[in-house]
């Protein structure tokens, strides 16, 4: 018999025992992958599949040399190094265990059950600190529980703690560690590293921006800018006391031009604001809408349009200035969401503030301090809700991106503009 008849009727028989063992025929399935190693003394295959049959009785010297011949044959088997780890680590040799995991994951780094069998064998040898790490693993990869068996789930909940205690100890440890440089340096400069390292450790998850239709790239991530950047903010907010006296002028007229700010169109899905869908319960008194000025309430707001005069404003045509009274009853929350194109930052301007009202932009919780402006990106994940028993109003207004120059400025503009253009205006007109 010439060698490509002995390698078809190999393959054959192969094919044959890997089908008897997906329908549960074992005993018949191993007498076939005994028969191709006879004719094929190096098959993977059946290496693999005959040492895990040994792995399963116990006998697990027998399955130690069959799968080390699998791994020998075929080094890119990675199921094979897995294997030949598990009856490495029963053997009592964790060296040569995690030397055959660390080759099955480098030929398949998602393998679950390889990154929980280093995390165990890390265990065993009191390495609580490696442990941890492959757990972290061992968690990122994880299934849904649903499909887990419960010996598994009881190893999931067993990682969870030990990364949990990981974390506890990590933490004292960089306390301690930072303690001598920490005082050497102001507060605000630590601002972003202590974010960073929260993340880092886990104790915070990690927000990016995410524009829903035009994303700049390069810029950095910042959730809240520190106003004291931005040269104009202090005029802005020395407007504040005539800001709110033009809003009281609006509120004592029974609220008059208040319109809800969620109005999802004809067939069109609220999503996560249905609850907040053509309601006032989050109200708009727009001066600026989709670009254009409306011009009985800029007639009763001059200090207003004053104040928003003096901040480098978004000018696109039908689509910014965006410039309104944003009013929020109590027991109100607006829902998570993000903006449409982090080319601009949205400012608050807070006007009438109560208490156990607060705005979250990614890991960041801010309350509102009148007269205090908050300057932030939008296109990270945020909401905002206010739990008192009063109103809460700001002013709400876009900016340009401070990084963006006059070029990109120009070009973003244009480019946006030619968007709306091609699509139609209403494709872009929702500014969440």
């Amino acid at each position: 018999m010439d060698s490509n008849d002995n390698d078809a009727q190999i393959n054959a028989l192969a094919h044959q025992a890997h089908g008897l063992g997906q329908q549960g025929q074992r005993e018949a399935s191993l007498s076939l992958w005994r028969e191709v190693l006879a004719r094929s003394p190096e098959h993977a295959l059946s290496l693999n599949f005959l040492g895990q049959d040994a792995l399963m009785r116990g006998n697990w010297q027998a399955a130690k040399d069959l799968l080390a011949r699998a791994t020998k044959s075929d080094p890119t088997f990675a199921l094979a190094h897995a294997n030949l780890a598990r009856t490495q680590r029963l053997l009592g040799e964790p060296a040569n265990a995690l030397a055959s995991l660390a080759a099955a994951l480098k030929l398949e780094p998602q393998a679950f059950p390889a990154h929980l069998e280093k995390a165990l064998i890390h265990e065993e040898l009191g390495q609580t600190r490696s442990a941890a790490l492959s757990y972290e693993n061992v968690l990122r990869l994880l299934p849904s529980q649903r499909t887990l068996p419960s010996n598994v789930q009881a190893q999931v909940l067993h990682a969870q703690r030990v990364v949990a205690e990981n974390k506890s100890q990590l933490c004292a440890f960089l306390d301690s560690k930072l303690s001598e440089v920490r005082p050497l340096h102001d507060s605000r400069g630590m601002r972003r590293f202590d974010e960073s390292l929260e993340i880092a450790i886990g104790k915070k998850p990690f927000y990016q921006p995410h524009p829903l239709m035009f994303p700049i790239t390069g810029l950095p991530n910042i959730a809240f800018f520190d106003r004291e950047d931005f040269s104009w903010a202090a005029a802005v907010e020395a407007a504040t006391h005539s800001v709110v006296e033009e809003l009281d002028q609006v509120l004592s007229d029974d609220g008059g031009g208040f319109v809800p700010y969620v109005q999802t169109g004809e067939g069109q899905p609220a999503g996560q604001f249905a609850a907040l869908d053509k309601k006032l319960d989050w109200g708009a008194y727009f001066l600026w809408r989709h670009g254009r000025p409306v011009a009985d309430h800029m007639k009763r707001c001059p200090n207003t349009m004053a104040a928003l005069a003096l901040a480098p404003q978004v000018e696109i045509l039908n689509r910014a200035p965006g410039a309104f009274f944003s009013s929020l009853k109590p027991n109100t929350h607006i829902p998570q969401h993000t903006g449409a194109t982090n080319c601009r930052l949205t400012v608050h301007l807070p006007l009438i503030i109560p208490d156990n009202c607060a705005l979250r932009v990614g890991n960041h919780l801010r309350s509102w301090t009148p007269g205090e402006l908050l300057i932030f990106d939008d296109t990270i994940e945020h909401e905002a809700w206010n739990r008192s028993s009063e109103l809460r109003v700001v002013l709400i207004f876009d900016i340009w991106h401070p990084h963006l120059n006059e070029t990109e400025c120009v070009m973003v503009k244009s480019a946006l503009e030619g968007l709306m253009e091609y699509y139609g205006e209403q494709a872009f007109v929702d500014r969440l």
